[in-house]
């Protein structure tokens, strides 16, 4: 068998080679997964967002809450965008999503441990 993926299947040898896979499982816990993350973002925005709305709250803290708020909002709309391209029978990957959101997932981890560390 070749390792080069034929002419119909750019992103997929195993269709090339009549692989069978397993159609719904694999990418039903990849969008899981995806929601999942999307979920303890959600967490963590909130928390790292509360000291906005402290009574002594100020530019610094309503910042940092807003942009926890817009990298959450990022990797949701990261998370849908991929979950419609694991629809198609033989899914590709799509490195670029995957770095945006581990980036973002980078920064509100930091982000959030800044609010702790205030």
């Amino acid at each position: 068998m070749s390792s080069e993926p034929c002419a119909d299947h750019q992103h997929d040898p195993g269709a090339c080679a009549g692989i069978d896979r397993d159609p719904g499982a694999s990418p039903e816990r990849t969008r899981l997964a995806w929601r999942r993350t999307g979920l303890s973002a959600a967490a963590v925005a909130l928390l790292a967002a509360r000291p906005a709305f402290a009574p002594g709250a100020g530019p610094a803290e309503w910042l940092v809450a807003a942009a926890v708020m817009i990298g959450w909002a990022a990797m949701v709309a990261l998370a849908l965008h991929r979950a419609r391209g694991l629809r198609t029978r033989f899914p590709v990957a799509v490195p670029r999503s995957i770095r945006a959101y581990a980036l973002i997932t980078a920064l509100l981890a930091i982000l959030g441990g800044w609010v702790v560390m205030l």
